[in-house]
């Protein structure tokens, strides 16, 4: 029972740059192809929705709302969750900033699964296949592993420092 990954389907609405969005349930893992997205609709018809369509695939609560998008998405401030902070730049000229993990491993090889900045839009994640994207940025490193062992190094030398002058 550990160990396996477990299939859901997940609620989401696909946003295309020539076409009317889409919804339906992608099974996750495996309904982000190397090529395409395999998307149930809601009526039950499984269909491959290729990624040089595709801007993002927006995973979300309900489909009750039913706007997906909204342009130039950035933060307001600097995150706080750890991760590399980032802004995509899309073919259409469309910007969105995320987080992905500090762990290039996790990176998928068709895209970017990314944690959208406003927490209160009904996206809880979104999937950019890389053919959506003009160019990918880092805007930072939030929570570095690397500043964490400087500062346990500088405490470890502190407390092994020898006192002068009678301190």
């Amino acid at each position: 029972m550990f160990g396996r990954a477990s299939a859901a389907n997940k609620k989401v609405l696909v946003a295309r740059f020539d076409r009317e969005a889409l919804q339906g349930f992608v099974q996750t893992p495996g309904g982000l192809q190397a090529d395409a997205l395999e998307l149930l609709t809601p009526e039950g018809t499984l269909i491959q929705v290729p990624y040089s369509e595709t801007k993002a695939v927006c995973f979300v609560r309900d489909f009750e709302n039913t706007e997906s998008w909204k342009r130039n998405r950035a933060f307001a401030a600097r995150p706080k969750t750890a991760g590399l902070w980032i802004q995509l730049k899309f073919r259409d000229g469309d910007t969105l900033e995320g987080l992905i993990p500090n762990d290039l491993l996790q990176t998928e090889p068709a895209g970017y699964s990314v944690i959208p900045p406003d927490p209160t839009f009904q996206n809880q994640r979104v999937f950019v296949p890389k053919q959506a994207l003009e160019s990918v940025q880092v805007l930072g490193v939030i929570g570095s592993p690397l500043r964490r062992r400087v500062k346990e190094g500088a405490a470890k030398d502190k407390e092994n420092q020898l006192e002068m002058f009678g301190e």
